[in-house]
């Protein structure tokens, strides 16, 4: 039976697509001043590397509990109630965060954050609804243009908004997930029949039995193995490119702003566009393995950098990564059955989530032992170099695990 989605899948897909550029230009609008006002408070910048990423692992911990509990709750209830309770969730933590007059409300505030944003499975699962199989890497690569698009559009107010004040970012961040909650409530529509949904069950929904999921087909724990590996190296620029950028670079809050806006706008670019393309004549683990290795080559370039102009040029092939993510959600969705779709996305997100609590202190800790007056490291871009190395190794694990499962349905 077809999905009870107003308007047809293209509205719904509209209606999903603007939800979440709102939500993460208002995600986007901290990341130049968050990092900053830590220093400010720490009053080190190699301090500042440790705290960020321990503050990136909270939040991603707070995710790995919650994602398989939204992911759940979402199979169970729907996908609309839980997408307008992460936007309302969302709204207060960034209050919070505008006033926090020590770290420990700052901790607060991404602990808060780690939970809302957990939310973001269901926007998968919700695409996952709607979606036929064959057309959802192409689909995901739409959302990951949403968030790209996002990510252009809220550094860049970001960057503009922390000249005037690095409280300023935080109020107007709120402001846009209070209009996303608005957006929702009035136009998302659900896409999760009734006769489709399941029985909540803590033994699904907690974050270990949620893994029991990826242990069920020997491709969905291979290509978690990449999903981690994935995630791993990507923290990398949310534990210290900011400061990284400021040390090595002098970039100011601005400067930061308009890279990562750039960023995203190849980001928006490569998913919203040539994913599907290159999916329709690749294939799914041509186009996810030529994604990893892209990512590699342009993260080791911003490690070896000497100068910004070989760091911007560094984004080129870096875009390439975009190829990697909504393919290997693609590949993974074909293992399950339908009603298990957004416990799928919660265990990925948990996967995930495990990664951002362990990369960004490993991160901060190698940041901080590669800058100051006697660093321990040769270069302070000795952690973009290692998360070049981990993406060539899930690059070498995906192009394995993929052949094996397409081996195996060609056979059955």
């Amino acid at each position: 039976m077809s999905s009870p989605v107003y308007g047809g899948r293209r509205a719904a897909i509209a209606f999903i697509f603007v939800t979440a550029v709102i939500d993460v230009i208002a995600m986007g609008i901290v990341i130049p001043v968050l990092p900053a006002l830590i220093e400010q408070f720490s009053g080190s910048n190699a301090r500042a590397g440790e705290i960020n990423g321990l503050f990136v692992a909270l939040w991603a911990g707070m995710q790995f509990v919650a994602s398989p509990i939204i992911g759940s709750l979402s199979d169970r209830y729907g996908r609309r109630p839980v997408i307008l309770l992460s936007a309302a969730g969302l709204a207060c933590d960034y209050l919070l965060m505008a006033v926090a007059p020590n770290l420990w409300w700052l901790a607060l505030g991404r602990l808060i954050a780690g939970v809302t944003s957990a939310s973001f499975t269901t926007v998968f699962a919700y695409m996952a609804d709607i979606t036929p199989p064959e057309g959802r890497a192409r689909a995901y690569g739409l959302i990951g243009a949403a968030f790209s698009g996002g990510f252009v559009l809220g550094p860049l107010f970001g960057g503009v908004l922390g000249e005037i004040s690095p409280r300023a970012p935080f109020w107007a961040a709120a402001a846009l997930s209070g209009l996303a909650l608005l957006y929702g409530a009035f136009i998302l529509p659900e896409s999760l029949p009734r006769e489709r949904r399941m029985a909540f069950s803590w033994s699904r929904a907690n974050p270990f039995g949620a893994l029991r999921l990826l242990r069920s087909h020997p491709e969905l724990s291979g290509l978690a193995v990449v999903n981690f590996l994935l995630y791993f190296a990507h923290h990398v620029f949310s534990a210290v490119f900011v400061l990284y950028a400021g040390y090595r670079y002098g970039w100011s809050a601005w400067e930061v702003g308009v890279l990562l806006a750039g960023v995203g706008a190849l980001d928006m670019l490569v998913q919203g566009v040539l994913v599907g393309r290159v999916v329709e004549r690749f294939g799914d683990r041509a186009t996810m393995i030529a994604g990893l290795f892209g990512g590699a080559l342009g993260i080791a370039v911003m490690g070896l950098a000497p100068s910004g102009a070989w760091f911007v040029a560094a984004m080129l092939p870096n875009a390439l990564w975009g190829l990697a993510m909504p393919t290997l959600q693609s590949i993974m969705t074909r293992h399950v059955s339908e009603s298990e779709q957004g416990q799928l996305q919660g265990a990925t997100m948990s996967v995930g989530s495990i990664a951002g609590v362990i990369s960004p202190l490993f991160f901060g800790w190698v940041y901080a032992q590669s800058v100051g007056e006697s660093p321990a490291l040769p270069t302070p871009g000795a952690a973009f170099l290692i998360a070049a190395l981990v993406l060539l190794a899930a690059a070498l694990i995906g192009w394995a695990v993929a052949r094996q499962a397409e081996r195996q349905a060609a056979a059955a």
